[in-house]
């Protein structure tokens, strides 16, 4: 396999630990850290992507839940917002795998196909190449599952709409979770961060994907998509954490929100992927 077809590590060793031994004890230790839910028909989940020292807690608290699933997902839906690439639309990579320091995780070679004829979908590997918003989620799923495809999509300016219709499209069954990357807000005081995340909280809950802002949630994109689909779905969506930088390692003057939510399907809507 040529180098190019490789994705290799954009922020190893500055969000995560790039040494394996010390990576995996991080995430065991914040994962035994959370507890779990018991939710049935889980499918997606909302999780933040900042350094580990700063949102991993939250994000053990979303990845902590799909740890009984081990053996039943083999397929990660994983969609982040652009933070360095100006991109309308939607963007998958070439690359083969993405690399971790836990090892390759390989992309789902259909997914391409199966978003061909989506005209806000298109395949660049810049909007890829230092993106961590969707990196950083990677270690977390391979510590908690077994052998998964990845497919994995940077969102830029996007509608509801066509988010909600690609999701649509790769949503497959029970073997199928959906992964989007967000955090909340940024840089306000700790006491105004508290009343902004609330808020947005209250709206993700409700599913209100219409009046979710960029100020609100930098994946707003994704996130609102994923919303309209469950509104649509009828699913259900579960509050796991919420707290800011300033409750776990930065100061409280100018801190970033973040949330963990679970969402799971409404009884008799599942189906195989076929």
């Amino acid at each position: 396999m040529s180098n190019s077809s490789i994705r290799e590590p954009a922020v190893a060793g500055l969000f995560y630990p790039a040494d394996p031994a010390c990576l995996r004890a991080d995430i065991a230790a914040l994962l035994q850290a959370r507890e779990r839910q018991n939710i049935n028909a889980l499918k997606a989940l909302i999780v933040p992507h900042a350094g580990y020292i700063y949102s991993g807690a939250t994000a053990a608290a979303a990845y902590a839940q799909i740890a009984p699933l081990r053996a039943r997902i083999r397929r990660v839906v994983l969609l982040g917002p652009s933070h360095r690439v100006a991109l309308r639309g939607m963007a998958l990579p070439t690359h083969q795998q993405f690399q971790t320091p836990l090892g390759a995780v390989n992309i789902d070679p259909q997914a391409a196909a199966l978003l061909g004829s989506f005209e806000q979908v298109a395949v660049r590997d810049d909007a890829h190449r230092d993106e961590h918003s969707l990196e950083v989620h990677l270690p977390f799923l391979q510590m908690v599952l077994d052998d998964f495809v990845l497919i994995p999509i940077v969102v830029g300016l996007a509608t509801p709409s066509d988010v909600a219709k690609v999701l649509d499209t790769l949503w497959g069954g029970t073997e199928t979770l959906i992964v989007i990357s967000s955090d909340l807000s940024h840089f306000h005081s700790y006491a105004e961060a508290e009343t902004i995340d609330a808020h947005t909280a209250a709206m993700i809950s409700q599913f209100d994907y219409a009046n979710i802002r960029g100020e609100d949630a930098c994946g707003y994109h994704p996130l609102n998509g994923l919303l309209k689909l469950a509104q649509q779905r009828h699913m259900s969506i579960e509050l796991l954490d919420l707290r800011n930088s300033g409750d776990t390692a930065g100061t409280r003057d100018r801190v970033v929100g973040y949330g963990a939510w679970a969402l799971a399907e409404s009884e008799g809507s599942q189906r195989t992927h076929g």
